[in-house]
């Protein structure tokens, strides 16, 4: 086996539609810290790729009766008939050691489009269900996911008593309703908070604290949330 073989791979999945915003740069600069400490990485840009985040029932073979979106993906998956972009995104899925999401936090959740590329590609029957479980049995147990995203307010906004109240409910349902529901370890999250009322120099310094965070995540595979 070469040392690229042996290599960890990293699949950043980014949704931010502007590629000269500060998510954009700190995607780039998380994928690089990756890079340097030895990782593959593979980024999924959705808004360049321009996804379509809807399921839908015309991504399916046809099929009688009320449409019922798991149902389909467990039959696509045993009848080999998924549509063949979710394919390569979920091979993509599966082929990673590390799952990072890049985005910006809207309406305290993930944008659209990044829900909507899990609807599609967390695959009923090729991540959970079917031959898989839930959470430590599901298709990605001991891989390893992370949140990598920025704010409009402030740190201490996100607080407990802060204006919106404490950041870890906001991500309850992505830590514990997505990630840990397919099995992932759920790393803590990497977040810089209001970039947009930073300096030029303090959104440099906030870039190297992206750089270092990511670093000692990819230095230390044992370190996770739960």
């Amino acid at each position: 086996m070469s040392p690229l073989d042996a290599a960890p791979t990293a699949l950043i999945v980014h949704a931010h539609p502007e590629p000269h915003s500060f998510s954009t740069a700190q995607m780039a600069t998380a994928a690089q810290a990756l890079r340097d400490a030895g990782y593959r990485v593979d980024v999924l840009d959705l808004y360049a790729d321009a996804w379509a985040p809807t399921l839908a029932r015309e991504e399916f073979a046809p099929a009688e009766g009320h449409f019922k979106p798991q149902a389909e993906q467990m039959r696509a998956v045993e009848n080999g008939t998924l549509d063949a972009t979710v394919k390569t995104h979920l091979d993509r899925l599966l082929a990673a050691d590390l799952l990072v999401l890049s985005f910006p936090l809207w309406w305290f959740s993930l944008p659209a489009i990044l829900k909507g590329w899990v609807d599609r590609v967390f695959v009923m029957g090729a991540v959970f269900g079917g031959d898989y479980g839930l959470f430590g049995d599901a298709a990605l147990a001991e891989k390893r996911a992370m949140l990598l995203f920025t704010t409009g307010g402030p740190s201490e906004s996100f607080r407990p008593g802060g204006a919106f109240g404490s950041m870890d409910d906001f991500l309850f349902h992505i830590h514990r309703g997505m990630l840990e529901f397919v099995g992932f370890q759920v790393l803590d999250p990497v977040v810089t908070y209001g970039p947009a009322r930073m300096t030029d120099q303090e959104r440099a310094a906030a870039l190297d604290a992206v750089r270092a965070s990511v670093a000692l995540i990819a230095a230390d595979s044992g370190t996770i949330v739960r």
